[in-house]
C-alpha cells in the first residue's frame, strides 16, 4: 500500500510500513522513514514504482492549465476526486489523482485549500488583483534586474535621475529602485554615494554633503518667497555718536558697533549698538513666520543660508553710512574703567565705518597696545574699549583662566580651492568683541529678570548648556544670567529676546507672556535647528581640510596628541584617529603621514612617523 500525503505544507508520496489507524509508518522513495497522520492522507493506492512517482506527478500537473481547472470547477466548495473524474472523462489513476492534487496545491490564487483534499475557486475579483500582483511584481523584478545590470555597467538608470536625492539621502526601502540600488552596492561592494559616484552621477562630493543638508532641513530650497521689506521708524532720536562696526571681512549681517563719547568730567561714554530688526518685524508677521522657520543664519566655509531675506538685512543691517535703528546700552566709565552707570535706549545711531578684522590686527594688537599708541582714525576709542574689556573680563573671573589664546580658522573658498587661515582667539580685536557682547547679553538678561519680562536664556550648570525661560548663572562665562540678545540678525532667539527688550525701553508691555506657547515652541526648535546647523558647518569644515590636503598635495604633517589614538593637526581644525600612534602623553607633538583621503566618507588615513620637538608657538 502506498499514500500519496501532505506534510508541512508539501506533497510526498511513500509506501506504508504499518498502518495503526490513526497514523502511519511510512517509508519515503529515498529510504527515510517517518510517522504520517492518517488525516494527512490524500489518496491511497497499490503499485511500485515511487521512485519516479512525484516527478510524474509533477510533470502531469504542469500540463495542467490552472484557469482552465478553475472556469471547470464552478463557485461551490469540491473535493479533487470530482474534478478529477470530470477533468479526464472517467475515473482517474493514482497518477493523474497525484498530478491534479499537485496542480490544485500549487495554485493558491486560484483555488483555497478548505480541507484534506477540498478546494473553492478564488472569486473572480479576487483572483484578478491576486494575478495582477502576480503580474506587478514579475515587472518589478524584470526592472530590478535591469536596474541592476545597468548599474553594474557604471550607467545610472534614467529613472534613477529624478529619485536622485531621495536614494542617496532618505531612501524608500520597499522602492524596486532602492532594493536594485542596494543589490548593486552589495555586488560591488560600493556604498550608494561611490556608486553614484563611478556612475558620473554625483556632480562632486562637496554637493553631495550640501545637498544632504538642503534635503534635510530646506527641502523646498533655500530662496525666500515674496515678503515685505520691513519698514524701519524713522521718527527716533538720533544720538550723538559715531559708531563702527568690527566683523570678519565676509560679514554681511552686522549685528553690532561700538562708540566712545567723552563726557563733561572726563569719564567717557561707550555704546554698545545691536541692530533692531524688531522694530521693523511685528511678531505673526510674513517676515517674522519666515525667520521663525529657519531660526538662524546657517553658516559654512564658502557661503551661507541667512535667517533673513537679503531685502530685510539691508534695512536692519548697521551699515556705515547712514544712521540705523539700533537697540544701545551705553555704559559711563571711570578713569579706572569701572562702569559708573548704565542705560538703555531705543535710537538712531550714525554708524561711519565698518572695520573689518584682517585689516584692523595689522594696527590694533598687542604691539601697539603695549606701546601706548594705536595708529587709527578711532586709535583712542580701541583703546578704552580694550580697557573696558580687560576690566569686565577680570570682573568676570577669566583673565587667568583666559590668558592663552587659542587658535581659529577662517574658511576662505572661490571656487574648488580653499584658503584656511590660521589666528589666534584672544587678540585684542576679539577680546573687545567677545567681552562687550557678553556684557551686553548679560547685562540685558538681568534687566529683564529684574522687571519680570519673559526672555529666553542660556544657561550652563555643571557642564550642561540648555536654553530656558528661567534666568540662572552660566557658570563658563561667570555671569549671574545671559540673554542671547546681540545677534537680533542671525539667531531668531535673540529677535525675541530683543522685542521684550525694546517693549521695556518704551515702557510698554512685553509682547511675550510666561509659559507662553510660541515662546517654549521657539526654544525647542532653535536647540534642535542650532545643533543640526552646527554639526552641519563642523561637518564641512572638515571636508574642505581634507579638501585642502589634497589641493596642497600634503604626504605628512604635524599633530599633537589628544589623547589615546586620537591627534590634532596643528595647522588645520582637524583631528583624526591614529591607530598606529604609540602611547604617548597628551600633548606630544608627532609626524603624521596621511594619506587615503575620502570626500565622501570624511575619513583619511594617518600613520604615525615620529615624535617632534615642542614648538611654543603651536601651544
Amino acid at each position: 500500500m502506498n499514500v500519496f500525503y501532505e506534510e508541512e505544507g508539501a506533497l510526498k508520496v511513500g509506501a506504508v510500513l504499518a498502518d495503526n489507524n490513526t497514523s502511519l509508518q511510512v517509508e519515503a522513495p529515498h529510504g527515510k522513514r517517518s510517522k504520517v497522520k492518517a488525516a494527512s492522507v490524500l489518496l491511497r493506492f497499490d503499485g511500485g514504482g515511487l521512485a519516479d512517482f512525484m516527478g510524474a506527478a509533477q510533470k502531469l500537473a504542469e500540463g495542467m492549465d490552472a484557469d482552465f481547472l478553475w472556469q471547470c470547477c464552478g463557485a461551490e466548495e469540491f473535493s479533487y476526486e470530482t474534478l478529477a473524474r470530470d477533468y479526464f472523462g472517467r475515473a482517474p489513476s493514482p497518477l493523474e489523482s497525484a498530478g491534479l492534487l499537485v496542480r490544485l496545491h500549487g495554485a493558491p490564487m486560484y483555488f483555497y485549500k478548505k480541507g484534506r483534499g477540498r478546494y473553492k475557486a478564488a472569486p473572480a475579483d479576487a483572483l484578478k488583483s491576486a494575478l495582477a500582483s502576480v503580474e506587478r511584481k514579475r515587472r518589478e523584478a524584470e526592472r530590478r534586474a535591469d536596474y541592476v545590470a545597468q548599474l553594474a555597467e557604471s550607467r545610472l538608470p534614467a529613472e534613477f535621475a529624478p529619485l536622485a536625492q531621495r536614494l542617496l539621502y532618505a531612501p524608500d526601502k520597499q522602492s524596486t529602485e532602492w532594493k536594485a540600488l542596494e543589490e548593486a552596492c552589495e555586488k560591488s561592494r560600493l556604498t550608494p554615494p561611490k556608486l553614484f559616484e563611478r556612475c558620473g552621477a554625483l556632480p562632486s562630493s562637496h554637493e553631495y554633503h550640501l545637498g544632504r543638508f538642503l534635503f534635510e532641513h530646506f527641502p523646498r530650497g533655500t530662496g525666500f518667497p515674496e515678503l515685505p521689506v520691513p519698514v524701519m521708524p524713522s521718527d527716533l532720536p538720533l544720538a550723538g555718536v559715531e559708531a563702527f562696526s568690527i566683523d570678519d571681512v565676509t560679514t554681511t549681517e552686522i549685528d553690532d558697533a561700538f562708540s566712545v563719547t567723552r563726557l563733561p568730567g572726563g569719564n567717557l561714554s561707550i555704546g554698545i549698538h545691536i541692530a533692531a530688526p524688531a522694530l521693523g518685524i511685528a511678531p505673526g508677521s510674513a517676515i517674522d513666520a519666515a525667520a521663525r522657520e529657519r531660526l538662524s543664519t546657517v553658516y559654512f566655509p564658502g557661503s551661507k543660508i541667512t535667517m533673513l531675506p537679503e531685502a530685510a538685512i539691508e534695512a536692519c543691517t548697521l551699515a556705515a553710512g547712514r544712521a540705523c535703528p539700533a537697540l544701545s546700552l551705553y555704559l559711563e566709565i571711570a578713569h579706572d574703567a569701572s562702569i559708573v552707570s548704565q542705560e538703555t535706549r531705543v535710537e538712531r545711531v550714525p554708524v561711519v565705518e565698518n572695520l573689518r578684522h584682517d585689516a584692523l590686527e595689522e594696527v590694533f594688537n598687542e604691539t601697539a597696545l603695549a606701546k601706548g599708541a594705536v595708529e587709527h582714525r578711532f586709535g583712542e576709542a580701541l583703546a578704552a574699549l580694550w580697557r573696558l574689556a580687560g576690566g569686565l573680563e577680570r570682573a568676570r573671573g577669566r583673565a587667568e583662566a583666559e590668558a592663552a589664546p587659542r587658535p581659529e580658522y577662517s574658511f576662505y573658498v572661490e571656487g574648488d580651492r580653499v584658503r584656511i587661515q590660521r589666528r589666534l582667539r584672544g587678540t585684542p580685536v576679539d577680546k573687545v568683541v567677545s567681552e562687550l557682547m557678553i556684557h551686553v547679553n548679560s547685562t540685558w538678561g538681568a534687566r529683564l529678570a529684574q522687571n519680570g519680562a519673559t526672555a529666553i536664556y542660556r544657561v550652563q550648570g555643571a557642564g550642561q548648556v540648555r536654553m530656558s525661560t528661567a534666568p540662572a548663572g552660566h557658570d563658563g562665562l561667570g555671569v549671574a544670567s545671559y540673554a542671547w540678545a546681540s545677534s537680533p540678525l542671525r539667531r531668531y532667539v535673540d529677535l525675541v529676546n530683543q522685542r521684550q527688550l525694546v517693549a521695556l525701553a518704551r515702557g510698554g508691555p512685553p509682547p511675550y507672556r510666561a509659559n507662553d506657547e510660541a515662546l517654549l515652541a521657539a526654544i525647542r526648535d532653535f536647540e534642535a535647528a542650532h545643533e543640526a546647523y552646527g554639526e552641519f558647518q563642523r561637518q564641512m569644515e572638515r571636508y574642505w581640510c581634507l579638501r585642502w590636503l589634497v589641493q596642497e598635495n600634503v604626504n605628512t604633517v604635524s599633530a599633537t596628541v589628544i589623547r589615546e589614538s586620537l591627534a590634532r593637526f596643528d595647522s588645520l581644525p582637524l583631528v583624526a584617529r591614529v591607530p598606529s600612534l604609540p602611547a604617548l602623553d597628551p600633548g606630544v607633538r608627532v609626524e603624521l603621514a596621511v594619506a587615503g583621503m575620502d570626500l565622501l566618507e570624511l575619513t583619511l588615513r594617518c600613520e604615525f612617523q615620529r615624535p617632534l620637538a615642542v614648538d611654543a608657538n603651536l601651544l
